[in-house]
């Protein structure tokens, strides 16, 4: 575990496993992901980030090489911890997570990625294989200088509640619904629509 300091305070932590410079740092598993206190702490069912948190550190630690960077301040997609309770009970009263965020005057996602660079950089890291279902993660890290050599599917099994909320990320957030639980989990979801 290496922690980072960033000059407003705010501490982000790299997981890391193994000698990832070998082979000059190149296409290294590498997992980008965002603080969620509700789910990974308080056990939320309305996300899956407790469960792709979980899979990416397993995975990495099953290849014995690769990094987990655990960015604070991304509660929401940004938001914060208290706009993110207020979403939820807007979601409560059936709006989803996109919709939820635009009533309260809020973006879909104001999530800031340059600290990647200078954590990957530091770890001698000159690409990575970037476990995530979001392209638009993709881009945002390519257009901070982070060589994405490839996007590794990263999609996991969550709550009902979650599925519903993956499949909204997948609908109007551009969310890649592919990889090995493709099947599983959209299956999942048109199940729970069909119920209404």
């Amino acid at each position: 575990m290496i922690v980072y300091r960033e000059p407003s305070g705010l501490e982000h932590v790299a997981m890391v496993a193994g000698n990832v410079e070998a082979v000059g740092g190149d296409d290294v598993a590498c997992r980008v992901h965002s603080e969620c206190l509700t789910s990974e702490v308080f056990g939320s069912l309305k996300c899956e980030c407790k469960q792709q948190l979980d899979r990416s550190l397993d995975l990495i630690a099953r290849r014995g090489k690769g990094v987990v960077l655990y960015l604070r301040g991304h509660e929401g997609r940004g938001i914060g911890l208290g706009d993110k309770v207020r979403a939820y009970a807007l979601q409560e009263q059936g709006h989803d997570t996109v919709d939820a965020n635009r009533v309260l005057g809020l973006p879909d996602d104001i999530r800031d990625f340059s600290a990647v660079k200078d954590m990957l950089a530091d770890l001698g890291i000159r690409s990575v294989a970037l476990m995530t279902n979001n392209p638009l993660k993709v881009d945002a890290l390519r257009k901070l200088g982070v060589v994405v050599h490839r996007r590794v599917p990263h999609l996991v099994q969550g709550s009902q509640t979650a599925m519903l909320y993956l499949a909204t990320k997948g609908e109007r957030m551009g969310h890649l619904l592919d990889g090995p639980m493709a099947d599983v989990g959209i299956a999942h979801v048109a199940a729970l629509a069909a119920k209404g």
